[in-house]
């Protein structure tokens, strides 16, 4: 029983680490929207695809981080969801690089990062990794 509690905190921690991550990528996303706006020639290497989905997708990282704490089978397939589409966003970062477009080293890190974080947060929480009853609803 003890690896089942184990295994559930390890699941609430990432849920606690997605709330925080998600806060925090909207408040840097709607920051970098708003300079993208007002200041254009200081933004010419910010990749536009990525910062809206990132901005977008950082509301779904906090609703997927109270899911994982709460033990919601949604929060399992929403963090699939997740890692599945910045995976594909992270693709399309890489055809806009290899077209020789301007973007910042730092980006395709933070994009490679978030499609990894989602991807063990995915895994770890896999549906018949956890037994208990709140977990089926």
């Amino acid at each position: 029983m003890a690896s089942a509690t184990g295994f559930a905190r390890a699941v609430s921690v990432l849920g606690g680490v997605a709330i925080l991550f998600g806060i925090a990528t909207v408040i840097s996303g709607g920051s970098n929207i708003l300079t993208l706006w007002r200041a254009p020639d200081s933004a010419l290497k910010i990749v536009p695809f990525v910062l809206f989905f990132n901005f977008a997708a950082g509301f779904a990282y906090v609703a997927a981080g109270i899911g994982l704490i709460l033990k919601r089978r949604w929060a399992r397939v929403l963090s699939i969801a997740i890692a599945a589409a910045n995976g594909l966003v992270l693709a399309g970062l890489g055809v806009w690089v290899l077209t020789d477009r301007p973007y910042e080293l730092r980006t395709v890190v933070a994009m490679s990062f978030r499609a990894v974080f989602w991807l063990v947060a995915g895994l770890v929480s896999l549906p018949g990794s956890d037994t208990s009853p709140q977990s089926r609803r």
